[in-house]
């Protein structure tokens, strides 16, 4: 009779000092591609957070890899930023306020949207909870008559696009020159006697298909 178990394994723990240098490298990873973007290196990153480039080896096989983390965690906190802001009281306010913060968070990472547009790299978990509760604010916004009854949540997408270009364009001496762009947008979308769109809005299908185009063309 065997005396063999059919226990799993038990799962390794990492070592404090394991931990403590991953999370040294992620938060260097949020400065330097913040900085100079997907040209960053791995070794540039673990340079900056002071560790050896073996370690930043043994954490991620390359800044893909890296990249990829840094960039779920972003839109995991996004995500749960979109669910809190559909308590705010103000229709209006909550979508407002929130479609800043995606472009702001954008601004931050300059050069990982690029990647995530190319290579679908945030899982698509994260990336379908965050896309349901930017409708949900859109929706419930124009449902309050606050947001244009011609406008559509597929609108979202492109006006995002086109604020990254804003983004990536901006001269140094004005970083924040995506604020004026993004305040022009939202007035746009609002209810307030404005003319009527000259084109309808894309439809899901052709959605999904401007935002592969988009991915192409960043490759």
């Amino acid at each position: 009779m065997s005396t063999k178990s059919n226990s799993p394994a038990p799962v390794r723990k990492m070592r404090a000092d394991a931990a403590n240098n991953r999370e040294r490298l992620l938060a260097a990873a949020h400065v330097v591609f913040a900085q100079h973007g997907l040209a960053a290196t791995l070794d540039d990153v673990a340079r900056h957070a002071g560790v050896g480039v073996g370690t930043a080896y043994r954490h991620f096989p390359n800044k893909q890899a890296l990249a990829s983390e840094v960039l779920e965690g972003a839109m995991q906190q996004l995500a749960a930023d979109a669910e809190a802001a559909l308590a705010l009281a103000d229709p209006w306010q909550s979508f407002a306020s929130f479609f800043e913060t995606v472009v702001a968070t954008q601004a931050r990472h300059r050069g990982l949207h690029h990647l995530s547009a190319s290579d679908g790299i945030a899982s698509t978990e994260v990336q379908q909870r965050f896309e349901h509760a930017v409708v949900a604010l859109f929706e419930r916004a124009q449902r309050a008559g606050a947001v244009r009854a011609d406008a559509s949540a597929t609108d979202i997408g492109p006006m995002l696009v086109m604020l990254r270009t804003v983004i990536d364009l901006s001269p140094p001496s004005k970083p924040q020159l995506w604020r004026r762009y993004l305040a022009f947008l939202l007035d746009g979308l609002r209810a307030t006697g404005q003319a009527p769109a000259p084109c309808e809005a894309l439809t899901k299908h052709e959605f999904d298909i401007f935002i592969a185009a988009k991915a192409r063309a960043t490759k």
